[in-house]
């Protein structure tokens, strides 16, 4: 395990660590999970080991530091990411992130071009995200205020979330869960497809087959932007189907 200040108060980013060759590979998590994980299996696989790889979790989540005094937008954990990256001397790495992770890698890969030369998202949101009672992902944790969330709410999204998430996202802290939910929800502006489009490095964006032609889909693969459907996988494509989402990563271009 290594870790890095990120924040002027101390609070540390943390992350599991393989060696191997450079240029490094850094695998960023979705909500409510933690990269070791969800990416040990992906990052040890035949098809991707060798690598320099750093399975990161971000700030409030995993083996991280959990402050309550951090912002949580998708902007704050780009830098937060960006400083834990400069100082484990990562540059122009290959990004591999799932979900929300995805959407901070964009958000990170725009604000901090000099630390990411490939982008491979993974089922990432890329558009803002209407609150939803009931659910236990970003949509239903971002129904919430802040303070019902706290006072209760977060048990509700517990049972709805059962206990394969649920032994991930116990793990991150209740302001950080909620706060970045609803800053995900909110995305950014431009949003993180706009920031997406306007990316000059090579990008990637698996998605599971099974939902169909995602939204946008040819002005993203206008923009160069290579979509790659997954069969046999949900959501958390690295768990439902390593040896496809290995060889996606794989086979990803290098040259945009």
């Amino acid at each position: 395990m290594r870790s890095a200040v990120v924040t002027e108060r101390g609070d540390r980013i943390r992350w599991v660590e393989l060696a191997g060759e450079e240029p490094a590979r850094v695998y960023v998590h979705g909500l409510g999970a933690t990269s070791p994980a969800y990416f040990a299996q992906a990052a040890s696989h035949p098809l991707l080991a060798g690598r320099r790889s750093l399975l990161v979790d971000l700030l409030g989540f995993g083996i991280s530091d959990r402050p309550t005094d951090f912002g949580y937008t998708l902007e704050a954990h780009a830098d937060a990411l960006a400083a834990a990256l400069g100082a484990a001397g990562v540059f122009g790495t290959e990004l591999v992130a799932h979900s929300m992770g995805g959407s901070i890698a964009v958000v990170l890969a725009s604000r901090h071009p000099h630390l990411v030369s490939r982008l491979v998202l993974v089922d990432a949101n890329l558009d803002p995200i209407r609150p939803a009672p009931g659910g236990a992902g970003s949509s239903g944790i971002a129904a919430y205020s802040e303070a019902d969330f706290l006072a209760g709410g977060w048990e509700e999204v517990r049972d709805a979330a059962g206990p394969h998430w649920w032994a991930t996202m116990r793990l991150a802290g209740l302001e950080a869960l909620h706060r970045s939910a609803t800053h995900l929800t909110r995305g950014t502006v431009p949003t993180m497809r706009e920031l997406l489009l306007d990316l000059k490095i090579p990008r990637t964006h698996l998605v599971p087959e099974s939902d169909g032609v995602p939204r946008g889909a040819a002005e993203l693969a206008g923009a160069g932007v290579v979509l790659v459907p997954i069969p046999d996988c949900g959501h958390n494509i690295m768990l439902d189907n390593p040896d496809g989402f290995a060889r996606a990563v794989a086979a990803a271009p290098t040259e945009d």
